[in-house]
Formats: C-alpha cells, sequence, structure tokens
C-alpha cells in the first residue's frame, strides 16, 4: 500500500508560511512562489515574497512577506496522464 504524505500549511500573521510536502519549486520572484507539492500545484502571491528554508530531501519550504493568497491547482502531469488514459480507451 503506498504510504500518504501529509501535507500542512502553517500562516503566521501573513508573514510566515510554512509548507510540508513540497516536492519542488517551479518559480519565484518577490510577488509570487509556485511550487509542486504532494497535493498539487500551489501558488503563493504576496510582496516582498522570499523564501528563507528549502529542503527539498524533506519537502519542507519556509516563506516569508505579505502572504496575500494561497492557490491550488492540477498538476500538470496528472492531467496528461488521464489525457492519456481518455484517449486510450475511447
Amino acid at each position: 500500500m503506498e504510504e500518504k504524505i501529509i501535507q500542512t500549511l502553517t500562516l503566521e500573521n501573513r508573514e510566515r508560511l510554512g509548507i510540508t510536502g513540497v516536492e519542488r519549486v517551479e518559480s519565484f520572484n518577490d510577488e509570487n512562489v509556485i511550487l509542486a507539492t504532494n497535493r498539487g500545484k500551489l501558488t503563493i502571491k504576496g510582496n516582498n515574497i522570499s523564501i528563507s528554508k528549502l529542503n527539498v530531501e524533506e519537502g519542507r519550504l519556509s516563506v516569508n512577506g505579505r502572504i496575500d493568497s494561497l492557490l491550488y491547482s492540477e498538476n500538470s502531469t496528472e492531467k496528461e496522464k488521464v489525457g492519456l488514459i481518455k484517449k486510450i480507451f475511447r
């Protein structure tokens, strides 16, 4: 049976965000951070955003700055797999 990894997000005063379940950082600048997580793609938006800690082996990330929004979407690789399966069994 596949082991499920729990993802946590801890936001303190909209200034510090701690995340677990991070697989990779896709892109970042001082207004956006885009992550691939075990629960889908996560986009963090705000101002003066910086990555203060990153541990890819443990899947942990810490972000500082003013956090305005957190948005989840599906991973593109998951969509591609579903699309291929639908094409095969049409």
